[in-house]
């Protein structure tokens, strides 16, 4: 062997070369909880909402998200005909218009441009038909189009040539986004919007700019340079130069070549932010510790899931499948129950398969090949499940089919039973008879969503007008009193001054010898003007007076009614909110989640249970709370600085009445069941009374109530 043969040096080379290596392994070692650091740096990094797609510049993703949106853009952008691409290019390059306008401009454009091979429909002898354009002739100014009749299989029929009047142009089958990601892409500039040089050159498309912007744009050294003036802090004017490079970004440039570039002073955090980059403050309420789930699930963590989404599709659309709700309880004790088969799965396999077989789908092709009854019994309700087990022909599920057929269902593990549950309602969702119902729902959910408007609307105009009124009022009435102040600021200044002219006469102080006559007549009309005031203050005086007696009687009527008429008024508008609210739970479409906690866990709350489920992201582990206590104190664990906290504790807070309800009411049901359970096994045994149902085996007793005749 070769390392027999090695001579000294070779041995000594060797060992260096190994302690080199050694060396270089311990340094790996003393470095790698750095690299581990820099790693989960990078990963929480590309987990945090700070990503921006480029191409629809949609903000708030994560890189992978980013990613997605990209390339789903892209897509969509190649999605534009070739022939229009060259039309669209030549309308963008060096537009001044803003990125919306352009769009719009480009999609009126486009809409009557017609070119060779577009497919549209144009008027032939008092009818629509399609056809796609051959051959553009202009004759004398006007324009005709040469066009191959098609059929309805797009065979070319007959040709023949018709005028531009008689073609019907559709409206492009592109929204405006699609256009926007088509501009940013094609383009590395904005105002002007410059394209890429390649992409200009394919297209035969001109890269020189126009004389109209040449004292604004002019190129120098392949970057487009736009003269711009920028004001300075200190309020003088100096000429930069904006500099954009192919990548579009942006750089201030002086005169001078200095760098222009001001740092940003630091801002404060404006909440809510992503939940993992909330760090602990001063203004911090005290948060409660966070309740640990139950986990003690009958079934295995891995189907709780599917044991969810059946129960609550069976629930949701009993109506529609005639099946009577269960608790999710028995649900999952039918589901665990192997000694024999449990009536409650029973039932619901035949309401779905009903549905199917009423559908006239594959699956009633199916039966109908295999020339069976379409009366389904209790009996043979094994046969028809096996017939969708093989039309599926999923390999799993269809090596359960000859255990079924013995009539030994019950003995099927929970994930086969379910996995068999969601295979036959995906069939279910794609019915005709499901997809009425749910375009029917959805009617009815926007109908009341409009009516709700309406209403709501027209009590906000009663609500502007009572205020316009109120202040109108107000203003008259202020005006009426300053107008009473002024009259009697008036009287009582004349009265004053005859008062002192009579004191002064009485008391003699300064005769007014000469003006007697004068004077006399004087007193005389103030004395007779001072007499009709006082009269009048008299007469004024017993109304209010009078007046203040009825009012302090009737004052009490009338806040007693006015308290009636806005306590109706209160009562009406909660009477009708409720209604809102119930009519809105009966068109049901799907179940919701509540929100996500900081670690992206999901919660959901089913209104027929009552609890609260949690779900890890990876949808591997389940838990729930179950009572009052648990609800008040995941509310007092959430953060309202993180945005999915905030969102989590915002539809709690709406829900919370209706949870807390639901909490109470299951937990003094299952006091009430455990004292029948003590009561079953305390029985005396003297007793011949007969022993009292468990409520654990209520799945066995169960009877659909509304299932068909």
């Amino acid at each position: 062997m070769e390392w027999m043969e090695m001579g000294p040096e070779e041995v000594r080379i060797g060992k260096n070369r190994k302690a080199v290596n050694e060396q270089k392994k311990m340094e790996m070692v003393k470095k790698e909880p750095c690299i581990i650091g820099e790693y989960l740096n990078r990963i929480n990094l590309y987990r945090q909402r700070v990503w921006t797609c480029k191409v629809t510049w949609k903000p708030n993703l994560t890189y992978e998200e980013a990613l997605v949106s990209e390339k789903r853009a892209t897509e969509k952008v190649q999605q534009l005909p070739k022939e229009l691409v060259a039309p669209a290019l030549k309308i963008i390059q060096y537009s001044m218009l803003s990125l919306k306008d352009l769009a719009d401009s480009i999609a009126a454009k486009l809409q009557d441009y017609i070119f060779v091979g577009a497919e549209l429909y144009a008027r032939k002898d008092n009818s629509e038909r399609l056809c796609r354009i051959l051959k553009v002739l202009e004759e004398g100014g006007a324009v005709r189009y040469k066009v191959a009749w098609l059929d309805r299989n797009k065979k070319v029929v007959e040709t023949s040539s018709v005028n531009g009047e008689d073609l019907i142009r559709k409206k492009l089958p592109f929204s405006r986004n699609v256009f926007k990601s088509f501009i940013r892409d094609s383009t590395y500039r904005s105002a002007p919007w410059v394209l890429h040089d390649k992409l200009a050159q394919n297209h035969g498309i001109s890269t020189e700019v126009p004389e109209d912007l040449r004292s604004k744009v002019f190129l120098q050294n392949g970057l487009i340079i736009c003269n711009k003036k920028r004001v300075k802090r200190d309020g003088e004017n100096c000429t930069d130069l904006e500099v954009k490079d192919e990548n579009g970004k942006c750089k201030w440039k002086k005169i001078d070549g200095s760098a222009g570039d001001d740092q940003p002073n630091e801002e404060p955090i404006k909440y809510p932010i992503d939940d993992l980059l909330v760090q602990p403050g001063a203004d911090d309420p005290v948060f409660t510790d966070r309740p640990i789930p139950s986990r003690d699930f009958n079934v295995p963590m891995e189907c709780v899931g599917d044991l969810l989404m059946v129960w609550d599709f069976c629930s949701s659309f009993g109506r529609l499948l005639h099946l009577s709700p269960y608790s999710l309880g028995d649900f999952e004790n039918a589901i665990c129950h192997k000694d024999g088969n449990a009536i409650l799965l029973v039932e619901t396999h035949a309401a779905i398969l009903r549905l199917l077989i009423k559908d006239s789908g594959n699956y009633f092709l199916a039966v109908q090949k295999r020339n069976r009854k379409l009366k389904m019994t209790l009996i043979n309700w094994t046969e028809y499940l096996c017939d969708l087990l093989e039309m599926i022909e999923i390999p799993e599920l269809v090596a359960h089919t000859s255990t079924i057929r013995r009539g030994h269902y019950g003995l099927l593990d929970a994930h086969a039973k379910l996995g068999i549950f969601r295979e036959i309602i995906n069939h279910a969702l794609e019915t005709e008879i499901f997809r009425e119902k749910l375009d029917e729902v959805i009617e009815q959910r926007q109908t009341l969503g409009a009516t709700r408007r309406g209403e709501a609307l027209e009590e906000a105009r009663k609500k502007r007008e009572e205020k316009e009124q109120s202040k109108s009022v107000s203003a008259v009435n202020g005006l009426m009193d300053s107008k009473d102040m002024q009259t009697t600021t008036a009287n009582g200044y004349h009265i004053k001054q005859n008062g002192d002219k009579g004191k002064k006469r009485n008391g003699e102080v300064i005769p007014y010898a000469p003006d007697d006559a004068m004077g006399k007549s004087e007193s005389k009309k103030s004395e007779a003007s001072s007499k009709k005031m006082a009269k009048k203050h008299n007469v004024n005086g017993k109304a209010p007076t009078e007046n203040g007696k009825d009012l302090s009687r009737k004052e009490p009527l009338k806040k007693l009614k006015d308290d009636l008429k806005e306590g109706t008024e209160r009562r009406n508008k909660d009477e009708r909110k409720e209604y809102y609210e119930r009519e809105m739970e009966k068109c049901f479409v799907r179940t919701s989640s509540l929100g996500k906690d900081r670690h992206h866990n999901r919660y959901w709350w089913f209104r027929r249970d009552g609890r609260i489920f949690v779900e890890s992201p990876d949808s591997k582990q389940w838990g729930y709370y179950s009572s009052k206590e648990e609800l008040d104190a995941l509310m007092g664990s959430l953060n309202c600085k993180g945005e999915r906290e905030r969102a989590l504790r915002k539809q709690l807070e709406i829900f919370y009445s209706r949870i807390r309800s639901e909490l109470q009411k299951r937990t003094k049901d299952l006091t009430h069941e455990i004292a029948l359970e003590e009561a079953v096994v305390r029985r005396s045994t003297r007793v011949r009374a007969p022993p009292r149902e468990n409520p654990a085996n209520a799945f066995l007793r169960y009877v659909n109530k509304w299932k068909e005749d």
